[in-house]
């Protein structure tokens, strides 16, 4: 039978819990020292969260965060800070939907075709990060913020017309031309709520398939035991140089496939239009799910009830940057509560091997009496 380890739980859950504590009267005592009523706009997401159409933009929403947030977690899990999934989920979205508008074959394999493009242009673009690493010694957290500054430029210059952008007739926005009907992910009709991506279905089966490669495989084992000490691994016969670039490439892919969603299932096309800051709000989504793919899943939830209900502020004269003030406390909530936990965490298992070794040392007295 199962033995849970309640300190283990206890610890576990505590971190996420006091951040969002913590965000959630931060946030009031904001809204109360600028005059406005803290409860208000609360109530009002809830309520404008109760429409059909908003909780389908919740839940399409949860799944491109997730998939992001799994490319970072994935990095975190190895101790690497992949702050590059930005810039590897837009170059990832443009490549395979210029791809995808060029090419004509039937349904499967051309959705198919997208999501190889994209998985491969978000690994190599992850992968730069990797190499510099491992040959230079170049910090990945240095790398990829240069690349994400790359990327916004080259798909800048890629989305200009005079190179493979496309401007419609009477429009001033610039795409990559529109990807057949053959290359449409099919998705779940919700009537007048909208469309649930289908994709979003294949993001939370990645989840699945996350938990099970870290947590059951020997790559997994590999990965975890480099990103707690590199030389303890390389020791145990863990190529460690190996395991990093394998994780840059494997955390870019999936951030590759975070714009799939959307580009499959709604826009099929890449514009000036399409999401931007992903990969940032990802960085706190795998923070504050401590890169479990559970509590990824309720922290991308979150991320996206703040995100799509807040679309009732502006009518209720509320300024909707709330919700970006309630994110940005939560990003600072995250990283002091989980310092917080760790420290205690440390205390408390210092504490249980103290008691140990002290019942044992009575049990041996107990023993040297009797005899």
């Amino acid at each position: 039978m199962m033995k849970f380890d309640k300190d283990k739980l206890i610890i576990g859950a505590a971190g996420p819990v006091l951040a969002l504590v913590t965000s959630f009267v931060l946030t009031v005592l904001v809204l109360l020292a600028t005059g406005l009523d803290p409860i208000e706009p609360i109530r009002l997401m809830i309520d404008n969260a109760g429409y059909s159409d908003v909780q389908v933009l919740i839940i399409n929403y949860t799944g491109i965060l997730y998939l992001a947030a799994l490319g970072v977690a994935i990095g975190f899990r190895m101790n690497l800070f992949n702050i590059g999934v930005e810039g590897q989920y837009r170059l990832a979205a443009m490549v395979s939907a210029l791809v995808g508008a060029a090419v004509d074959l039937p349904g499967p394999l051309h959705i198919l075709l997208i999501v190889v493009v994209a998985i491969a242009t978000g690994a190599v673009w992850a992968g730069i990060a990797g190499v510099l690493k491992t040959t230079r010694g170049v910090s990945e957290v240095v790398s990829t913020i240069m690349l994400n500054a790359i990327t916004t430029s080259l798909v800048a210059w890629l989305i200009l017309p005079k190179n493979f952008g496309v401007q419609p007739a009477g429009s001033n926005d610039l795409t990559t031309g529109q990807i057949p009907e053959s290359g449409w992910f099919p998705g779940i009709d919700m009537g007048e709520g909208g469309e649930i991506y289908g994709f979003t279905f294949v993001a939370l089966a990645l989840g699945v398939v996350y938990w099970f490669v870290i947590n059951r495989t020997r790559f997994g084992f590999d990965l975890r035991a480099t990103g707690e000490s590199e030389s303890a691994a390389q020791a145990s016969g863990v190529d460690a140089k190996k395991m990093i670039i394998t994780a840059m490439l494997i955390s870019g892919g999936l951030a590759g496939l975070a714009g799939m969603p959307i580009l499959l299932g709604e826009s099929h096309t890449y514009s000036l239009a399409f999401p931007v800051g992903v990969g940032f709000t990802a960085i706190t989504v795998a923070l504050l799910g401590r890169n479990h793919p559970v509590g990824i899943l309720f922290a991308a939830l979150l991320f996206a009830f703040l995100e799509k209900a807040s679309s009732s502020l502006d009518i209720a004269g509320y300024p909707k940057e709330i919700t970006q003030i309630m994110q940005g406390i939560i990003v600072i909530a995250v990283v002091v509560s989980y310092e917080l936990v760790r420290r205690y965490g440390t205390r408390r298992q210092q504490q249980k091997v103290g008691e140990e070794l002290a019942a044992g040392g009575a049990i041996k007295t107990d023993k040297e009496v009797s005899a």
